[in-house]
């Protein structure tokens, strides 16, 4: 196992080996803060709750700068909430207008919450509420085992109402849950797994359904620690017109924790990187639409890669609008795995002008 790339059923783990090489957990134990608190029983039914956001710069040495790589940085904030069950958020959507987020949590919640705006910069989160994902008995999911919600993907575009494809880990499965304004309902049908073969906590991490391009219709999935005999990271088409497997390059042993698909068809991939010597680091690749179909080695273009040293977390979590300015803005969003020194951050960057489409 390298340093650089964790074999999943340890990323938790080798999550707080990480920050306690860098001294913060051993700070925090000294303090009798507890280290961790991951809710243990699941949520009745869905419940209201009031989240605080705390403004945050992307550059904290430089806090007026706004470009890094081919992004420009808009607003970035901290989420506080009024709920044990906030947080772990490993996935997200958002609605066309950009006015509405749908979260889901590895702890077998749902967040849905409207994003407002002080003119086109993010400044909060209102009207939300999360609860339980439910199982076919339309009983909330009780055990870890079942409930390890890691990827999300809507039917249709649009966060009002209609099919959400949720991917599970350890117990593996993905299923499709019908959603509205007022949350989730039981699953009403399930997809196959492309490969009956997955390990533990090394699931399907990443899901989108296509737009465009020749495989326009079928859902993108991901695994995390899934390679090929030359290292390239496996993923499938599943259904569409052209399902199969294709690969996406491995650049310097980053894993895939989310992916959207961009405005005008093209797909964002979300990566991450954890080692002991720089802690973590974030990755955003473009990849064409026109490429993605069975048998293609993709590769894409890289939009943004930092380091620690910038105010990232555990991100995990993308979506993507067009704002009404014509502009794709970009918003990613962090796990905290319910670790008190860890933050649900959400970060909103838009294309540069050059990339715009």
């Amino acid at each position: 196992m390298s340093a650089s790339k964790p074999r999943g059923r340890f990323r938790r783990r080798w999550l707080i080996l990480s920050l306690l090489a860098a001294g913060f957990l051993t700070a925090f134990a000294a303090a009798g803060v507890a280290i961790a608190s991951k809710p243990w029983t699941p949520l009745s039914g869905p419940k209201k709750i009031e989240i605080t956001a705390i403004p945050v710069d992307f550059d904290r040495d430089h806090p007026d700068r706004k470009n890094f790589g081919k992004l420009v940085f808009r607003r970035g904030l901290n989420l506080y909430a009024n709920s044990n069950h906030f947080g772990g958020y490993s996935a997200l959507a958002i609605d066309p207008s950009g006015r509405q987020l749908i979260a889901i949590s590895d702890a077998g919640t749902w967040l849905r919450a409207d994003l407002d705006y002080d003119g086109r910069f993010l400044k909060g989160l209102s009207n939300a509420a999360i609860g339980p994902l439910l199982g076919k008995d339309s009983k909330p999911l009780s055990s870890f085992s079942r409930r390890d919600a890691e990827a999300l993907a809507l039917e249709e575009p649009g966060t009002g109402r209609g099919n959400a494809y949720i991917a599970f880990e350890v117990n593996h499965r993905i299923d499709r849950y019908p959603f509205d304004g007022n949350g989730f309902g039981p699953p009403n049908g399930s997809v196959p797994l492309p490969d009956r073969t997955l390990d533990g906590n090394a699931g399907i991490e990443a899901l989108t359904v296509l737009r465009a391009g020749p495989a326009a219709g079928g859902i993108l999935a991901f695994s995390q620690e899934r390679h090929d005999s030359e290292g390239a990271i496996v993923g499938w088409i599943i259904g569409g017109p052209t399902p199969g497997k294709l690969t996406l390059e491995d650049i310097g042993g980053f894993t895939i924790t989310d992916m959207t698909v961009l405005p005008g068809g093209d797909l964002a991939v979300l990566e991450r990187r954890l080692s002991l010597s720089q802690g973590m680091e974030m990755r955003i690749r473009r990849v064409p639409a026109r490429e993605i179909e069975p048998g293609a080695g993709l590769r894409g273009e890289v939009l943004l890669e930092v380091q620690n040293a910038f105010n990232i977390d555990n991100m995990e979590a993308i979506g993507a609008h067009r704002d009404t300015d014509g502009q794709t803005v970009l918003t990613v969003m962090s796990d905290d795995n319910f670790l008190k020194l860890q933050r649900t951050l959400i970060l909103q960057f838009t294309l540069n002008e050059a990339e715009r489409q």
